[in-house]
C-alpha cells in the first residue's frame, strides 16, 4: 500500500489555502531537519527533529514566542525564559523522553562553537515517549545525531511519518510520528503564513476522527491490532511558526489554538499525556545583545481570528498527515505498530 497525505485521500481540512509545500517550511526562513536512528542491537527506533528559523540565524536575531500546556505530563526546556522574555533564541529540538538533555546540550555546544552573541543559551527541546517500539533506556541518540539534524535542516518538502523524533511513535493506537501542514491567511494588512509541525504519539483508537469522520471506531482492533498497552498514554508536541508580526501574548494565544486542532482529531488531554504547544513569530526582528530601542509591529487583535483558524486547521491536518505517512513498524520486544489503512479512509471520504 502506498502511503499518502490526507489530501490525497480526498479530505480537505478547512477553507484556507495551504502554502506551496503544505508544511511548516512554507514560513519563510523556517528549516526542518531529521536524524533517524534504527538499530536491532539494541532494538531502537528513535531519532531527533530540529526546527530552526530565520535560515538558522535565530540565535542572533530572536523571534517572539509563546507556549501553551494542554496537559503537562512532558518536558519542554527553556520555558521559564520564554515566559519571562517572550523570546525564542534557539532552534527547537524534538526527540524521545530520555534524551532531551543530550539534545539540549548539543544545541548549547553548537551555539558556543558558532560564536553566537549571548553569554548563555537556554534552548527549547521537547519530547514524546517511544519506549513501546524502542529500547528508550539504550540512549541511542548521539550528539552527532542531534548536530546533523540541525546542520542539515532545510526548506522545501518535509519528510513525515517514521522519521526523526517521530520514528518510534504511536498515534491513536496506530503508527504515528512527524506530520506538518500550513495555511495562508489574508488580512487587510497583507497575507501571512502559518505553519505547523507535530510529533504525534498520543490518543485512543475510539476517539480518532478524520475531518469529523469516526475513523477510529470504524477501523477497530478486530481489523487492525492496537499499538500500545493499556497504560500507554503518549504525548503530542506541536510547533507553530508564522511570519506575521505578533507579540508574545499573541504567540501564546496562537499556541492555545493548537488545542482545537488536536481535539478535532481526538485528543482529550489524557492525564498521562504531555500535550505541549509552542508558537513563534518572525514578523519582528529582535537582534541579540543590542541595547538599542526596538520599534515593533503588532497585528491588531481582531485580525487574529484568521490566524486562529489557520492554526487549528493546520494542526489537525498535520496530525492526520503523520498518521497517513507513517508505515507499519516492528521494534522493541517484537512489538508491531500497524499503519492506519488508507483505503477505508478514502472510501469513507468518498461516501460522504
Amino acid at each position: 500500500m502506498t502511503r499518502a497525505r490526507v489530501r490525497d485521500l480526498g479530505i480537505t481540512i478547512g477553507d484556507l489555502p495551504t502554502g506551496g509545500f503544505n508544511a511548516i517550511t512554507d514560513v519563510p526562513g523556517v528549516l526542518v531537519g531529521h536524524t533517524t536512528v534504527i538499530k536491532d542491537d539494541p532494538v531502537v527506533r528513535t531519532g531527533v527533529t530540529m526546527i530552526t528559523a530565520r535560515d538558522n540565524q535565530i540565535w542572533d536575531d530572536y523571534a517572539f514566542c509563546g507556549w501553551h500546556r494542554f496537559n503537562g505530563f512532558g518536558e519542554l526546556t527553556g520555558i521559564p525564559w520564554v515566559e519571562e522574555s517572550g523570546l525564542l533564541g534557539s532552534a527547537v529540538g524534538i526527540t524521545n523522553t530520555n534524551q532531551v538533555g543530550l539534545v539540549r546540550d548539543t544545541l548549547v555546544k553548537y551555539a558556543v562553537a558558532a560564536g553566537h552573541k549571548e553569554p548563555f543559551h537556554l534552548p527549547v527541546v521537547s519530547e514524546t515517549d517511544d519506549g513501546w517500539l524502542s529500547d528508550i533506556d539504550a540512549f541511542a541518540v548521539t550528539e552527532e545525531d542531534a548536530h546533523a539534524a540541525l546542520v542539515n535542516a532545510a526548506s522545501g518538502p518535509v519528510e513525515e511519518g517514521n522519521v526523526g523524533g517521530g520514528t518510534g511513535m504511536l498515534c491513536h493506537e496506530f503508527k504515528g510520528g512527524i506530520g506538518t501542514s500550513s495555511r495562508i491567511v489574508e488580512t487587510d494588512l497583507g497575507h501571512y503564513t502559518v505553519g505547523v509541525l507535530v510529533q504525534a504519539n498520543y490518543g485512543e483508537r475510539r476517539h480518532l476522527r478524520f475531518d469529523g469522520m469516526p475513523v477510529g471506531r470504524l477501523i477497530g482492533i478486530d481489523k487492525v491490532p492496537a499499538a500500545g498497552d493499556d497504560d500507554t498514554e503518549g504525548s503530542i508536541i506541536v510547533v507553530i511558526a508564522t511570519d506575521a508580526p505578533l507579540i508574545p501574548t499573541q504567540c501564546q494565544r496562537l499556541a492555545q489554538r493548537a488545542t482545537v486542532g488536536v481535539a478535532r482529531v481526538g485528543s482529550i488531554g489524557r492525564d498521562g499525556s504531555g500535550e505541549l504547544f509552542l508558537a513563534f513569530a518572525t514578523g519582528n526582528s529582535i537582534p541579540a545583545g543590542t541595547a538599542k530601542l526596538h520599534r515593533l509591529e503588532m497585528l491588531p487583535h481582531p485580525l487574529m481570528n484568521g490566524m486562529f483558524e489557520a492554526t487549528a486547521d493546520a494542526t489537525e491536518e498535520a496530525v492526520l498527515n503523520a498518521l497517513c505517512a507513517a508505515e507499519t513498524m516492528t521494534g522493541f520486544k517484537g512489538r508491531t505498530a500497524h499503519a492506519i489503512p488508507l483505503d477505508p479512509v478514502r472510501e469513507m471520504a468518498a461516501a460522504r
